[in-house]
């Protein structure tokens, strides 16, 4: 028996190992951008929180306003996690990934955080 039939098997999905470090500028974005995201989710998980307790104090059910919060949310997450595990997205760089993840995931929320933010005052 000969060393190569006992060969790894082609894995199309796996990412491909990058030699290269990834730039610091790329990493400082992607971390930008990933904290802008959970800051105006936590923002929109505090209001929705604050209506919900003022809306349960006044008498109001409030279980299905939280539902379609909760909805909404593990919706984008679902997307973002699918957006992940496309066999393109999976072959890129790791630092790459993430800036392409965190740039898909930035915009929705932080556009409503700031509607609300300026609305509420």
């Amino acid at each position: 028996m000969n060393t190569r039939t006992h060969a790894k098997p082609c894995v199309p999905w796996a990412p491909i190992p990058s030699a290269a470090a990834p730039r610091p500028g790329l990493v400082l974005v992607t971390v930008l951008l990933g904290a802008a995201t959970a800051l105006s989710v936590a923002w929109l998980t505090f209001l929705v929180g604050m209506i919900a307790v003022w809306s349960a104090a006044s008498g109001e059910a409030v279980g299905g306003f939280l539902a379609v919060y909760a909805a909404c949310v593990a919706g984008g997450a679902a997307l973002l996690a699918a957006l992940a595990f496309v066999p393109a997205v999976r072959r890129m760089a790791p630092a790459k990934r993430g800036l392409l993840l965190s740039v898909v995931a930035c915009p929705v929320p932080l556009t409503l955080a700031v509607a609300t933010w300026v609305s509420v005052g």
